[in-house]
């Protein structure tokens, strides 16, 4: 009840986020036109606190995602230990999560490639971004050379490398420490689990307060954007939109032609099974809010067991994103296009491991605060600058919607998979 309730709380203050987001362009535009001084004047003390606004965000990204990594990995590896099916679970997870990481960077290019931003109006969307959040970041982008990546993974000091944004670095050391953390005694272990998850839930805190803020933060950022560029960057953030989402359907589709291969199961019917679930994930977006929806699919359509599918789906819901990576992805290459940074190998490396990694970090956000904290750190992970996320997080709605619906449709898809078609098919097909 209290996560429906967060959820509702979430999901109407994106429309209020959307609101100052027009407002702010709107009123900026409007300035723009009348040739306002006393508005153009002002518009450094705007942007100031749209920048104090967008800080507060930042500061609570790699303590939240260092927290997060060690509990979801403590969790996965007590979920494992739970029996053969949660580790045969895992491991389809697991490969599915690497295919949807290498098609996000893949469909991620191509679709810029042939629908590339327009130059202008990219230009005039960062003309009104605050300059000092516009300076890229680490040297993933910058890295030529294999050799200066890998040394990027283990620095030589951890503090420095975190306050420097050396977020992979964080990420690889708190893999390391949550896989550690798993072989130490069980009456050690769950302290130390406790604690790091009350870090995470603090943190939380903080970025849902900050959150409350965000129609504000929005405007003034959004009126800096619409006095500087007017209101020609409506279209690029329509282009945004339409580019995360259309990886997003493609990614949809490939996990239908999974199912049916891997599966072992027919196209219509497996779509006749996820069709009801994706409804309420459309109404709701939460996974958790259908989950009994898949797990009556799951058994009635899909052939799998009651036990079966009440352990592979709430597991699934609990550590499974397939969306994660190709939607964070997706934003992180529109932000190197946008700002006209040039990827290297290394950096795209960086950003697909830190994509993985942060899928699990993820694992119960709200769509608003997951998207900051799981965005901020692949793009400081391949060097990118932040300034224009919150203008693209007033906007996640849309995208946030298919986020859930690829990962509805994915939960039922490895459900079926880990079951397999061993003769279990009890379901009765109807028209």
């Amino acid at each position: 009840m209290k996560r429906s309730r967060v959820a509702a709380f979430f999901t109407s203050l994106s429309f209020f986020v959307i609101a100052a987001l027009a407002a702010g362009v709107v009123v900026g535009a409007l300035a723009q036109e009348a040739d306002a001084p006393w508005l153009t004047g002002g518009l450094g003390l705007v942007e100031s606190l749209g920048q104090v606004w967008l800080n507060a965000l930042r500061m609570t990204v790699i303590p939240l995602v260092f927290s997060l990594l060690v509990t979801g990995i403590v969790s996965i590896a007590d979920a494992a230990a739970t029996g053969r099916i949660a580790v045969r679970s895992l491991t389809v997870f697991g490969v599915l999560l690497v295919g949807a990481t290498v098609y996000a960077i893949l469909a991620g290019l191509g679709l810029l490639a042939l629908w590339p931003i327009d130059p202008e109006a990219g230009r005039a969307l960062l003309a009104g971004v605050p300059a000092d959040s516009l300076a890229t970041v680490g040297e993933a982008a910058r890295t030529d050379g294999l050799r200066a990546f890998l040394a990027s993974l283990a620095p030589s000091n951890l503090i420095k490398a975190a306050a420097d944004d050396g977020v992979l670095a964080v990420v690889v050391f708190a893999l390391a420490f949550g896989f550690a953390a798993t072989r130490i005694k069980v009456e050690l272990r769950r302290p130390l689990a406790g604690f790091f998850e009350a870090v995470a839930e603090t943190l939380v805190v903080i970025v849902h307060w900050v959150l409350l803020a965000a129609p504000f933060g929005v405007f003034a950022l959004a009126l800096g954007v619409g006095l500087r560029a007017g209101l020609g960057v409506a279209g690029t953030l329509v282009h945004y939109v339409a580019i995360v989402c259309l990886s997003q359907i493609g990614l949809i589709l490939i996990i239908y032609v999974v199912a049916t291969v891997w599966g072992r199961i027919s196209l219509g019917r497996f779509a006749r099974a996820v069709a009801p679930a994706q409804v309420v994930a459309v109404s709701t977006q939460s996974s958790l809010a259908s989950l009994p929806v898949m797990i009556e699919r799951a058994r009635d359509w899909l052939g799998v067991p009651q036990t079966s599918a009440g352990l592979v789906l709430p597991l699934a819901v609990a550590v499974f994103r397939i969306t994660s990576p190709v939607a964070n992805l997706g934003v992180c290459l529109y932000v190197a296009q946008l700002n006209g940074v040039e990827l290297s190998l290394a950096a795209l490396v960086a950003g697909g491991l830190t994509a993985v990694a942060v899928s699990i970090a993820s694992v119960g956000l709200p769509g608003q605060v997951s998207f900051f904290a799981s965005v901020g750190p692949i793009c400081l992970a391949m060097g990118l600058p932040l300034g224009v996320l919150p203008l693209l997080l007033a906007v996640e709605v849309i995208p946030d919607i298919f986020r859930t619906v690829g990962n509805v449709t994915a939960d039922l898809a490895a459900t079926r998979i880990v079951q397999g078609g061993d003769g279990q098919d009890e379901a009765v097909e109807t028209a």
